[in-house]
């Protein structure tokens, strides 16, 4: 059984869309992406998780597993519902188009975003005023512990909890009820803000879902220590009496890296969330299917067996495999939630276990184009690939396919790729496109870099690297310009991915050769 019926689509974050304000957002150019993808026979739009980042404005070092990312949210939009004015948003600042500059990004939004409350407060609706306390109650089970978390960071200049005084650091419930009236308006502002972005996401869903596009969301499978989750729920990690971690997520040592790579996450007390029935995971795949239609889990393996490193290491060398929740934990959300949408991250060095859970549940793994030119055998290769799977030409960890070919691959590697094919290769990006979309496997996913041709400046994430990571940004000329506005469509009715598409007629002037 196969969980996506063959069809193909295109990985972009919110954050790299066009826009006046240093940062994509979730107004017009969310819908003009949606109409695009729709144009070309997509049927998938992948993301990012779209909570709040934290270190190194990375996505996976969230503020929250179930909060949304202000950032993201629309001024324009803020204007149609009457909370800024054209006005106030005359003067923005001259902000990169090509990348996104974090810090000013951030200082402009927030300023804008504490005005709209302020409006909002003073003269929102009775509809608007109605609609945000019904999603409040109906969301307080995550909200109202995000919310005071989120409004003391600020008010400790966004120091990590562990570091705030200890009775509210320990969640004394004295301390906490103090906090609450103290930051009252801070909190109301921050409910607001989740409020104002999970409408303006659910409004591009509808809009997306309406065009036969799905959305693929991004969970990874660890959470950020510095967070409202670990804070709130502390006796579900190994910490310490002052809540530091004691032992820490990562990966051992490989042939990328020989130390091994120390992520930092807490990991957590798996016995004692399982007792309780997965309940806080329960809750966190509800949310989330909130927001998508399906879920990649990212570092699926981590549910099999983890690599856990004493907290005091420097290195990822001296830990140990400890074994995960295995099969018990998608049993019982299977049970509590019926059969989900989920799509294994199975990258990297996958063990027969891994496998094994992956399979028994009938859940799709990963296939990566970029990593299959060694030899008849490798299991990414076309003539290799199951249909129960999603093959991509590279992800987001990866260089962009023209920036991999140029800078990465060696002799060995194209001379494979030549004899594969039996032909030489003029434009990589669109022959491993063309390759996962003939293929046997259910979806296909290519990054928008990879449609346009981007070169490894374009590369959205390189592991290990602390900064300079998720800034990428596309400019409307490369969206629309020839080599990727029509090509695509053409290959996807070609390999049908989208049956419904319009069949195109040969001798289009925007179909070229490879």
């Amino acid at each position: 059984m196969t969980l996506l019926p063959r069809c193909s689509g295109v990985l972009l974050h919110p954050t790299s869309l066009p826009g006046r304000y240093g940062i994509g957002d979730l107004g017009d150019w969310a819908y003009r992406f949606a109409d695009w993808l729709e144009q070309q026979g997509q049927t998938i739009w992948q993301v990012l998780p779209l909570t709040p980042t934290g270190y190194a404005d990375s996505p996976y070092q969230s503020l929250s597993a179930f909060a949304g990312n202000a950032n993201l949210i629309s001024l324009d939009k803020l204007v149609e519902d009457k909370w800024l004015t054209a006005d106030d948003l005359a003067g923005v600042p001259d902000f990169p188009a090509d990348r996104v500059d974090y810090g000013p990004v951030i200082d402009y939004k927030e300023q804008k975003l504490a005005l709209a409350f302020e409006r909002f407060t003073a003269s929102g609706t009775v509809p608007q005023r109605a609609d945000f306390e019904v999603w409040c109650a109906a969301n307080a089970g995550w909200l109202d512990d995000f919310v005071l978390f989120a409004a003391l960071k600020r008010s400790y200049n966004l120091v990590p909890w562990t570091e705030w005084p200890e009775d509210e650091a320990l969640r004394d419930p004295a301390a906490l009820d103090a906090a609450r009236g103290k930051h009252a308006r801070a909190i109301q502002e921050q409910r607001f803000r989740q409020w104002v972005f999970a409408r303006q996401w659910s409004e591009v869903k509808a809009y997306a879902n309406d065009r036969g596009i799905r959305f693929v969301g991004d969970l990874p499978i660890f959470v950020a220590h510095d967070s409202a989750d670990v804070w709130a729920n502390r006796d579900d990690f190994y910490l310490d009496e002052k809540g530091y971690p004691t032992v820490i997520a990562g990966v051992p040592p490989d042939y990328f890296s020989p130390t091994g790579q120390r992520w930092g996450n807490p990991l957590y007390r798996w016995d004692r969330i399982k007792a309780r029935r997965y309940k806080w995971w329960i809750a966190r795949l509800q949310q989330m299917l909130s927001v998508v239609d399906y879920i990649r889990i990212d570092h699926f393996r981590g549910f099999s067996a983890y690599w856990e490193i004493p907290a005091d290491e420097e290195t990822a060398i001296n830990g140990e495999w400890k074994p995960g929740p295995g099969a018990d934990f998608f049993t019982v959300v299977r049970e509590e939630l019926g059969d989900l949408p989920i799509i294994a991250e199975d990258l990297g060095v996958i063990t027969e276990d891994v496998e094994s859970l992956r399979d028994r549940f009938d859940l799709p793994g990963m296939k990566v184009l970029q990593f299959a030119w060694s030899d008849p055998k490798n299991l990414f290769l076309p003539h290799n690939l199951t249909p129960n799977s999603v093959v991509y030409t590279g992800t987001h960890d990866n260089n962009t396919t023209v920036g991999w070919w140029l800078d990465e691959t060696d002799d060995g590697t194209r001379h494979f790729l030549f004899d594969y094919l039996d032909r030489e290769i003029h434009e990589i990006n669109w022959t491993l496109a063309r390759i996962g979309l003939m293929s046997p496997a259910s979806a296909f996913v290519m990054p928008l870099q990879d449609v346009i041709g981007l070169g490894a400046a374009a590369r959205m994430n390189t592991p290990g690297k602390e900064s300079g990571n998720w800034a990428w940004r596309f400019t409307p000329e490369q969206l629309y310009q020839d080599n990727g506005n029509g090509r695509l469509g053409h290959l996807t009715w070609l390999y049908q991915r989208r049956p419904d598409q319009q069949e195109r007629e040969y001798g289009d002037t925007a179909i070229r050769s490879e």
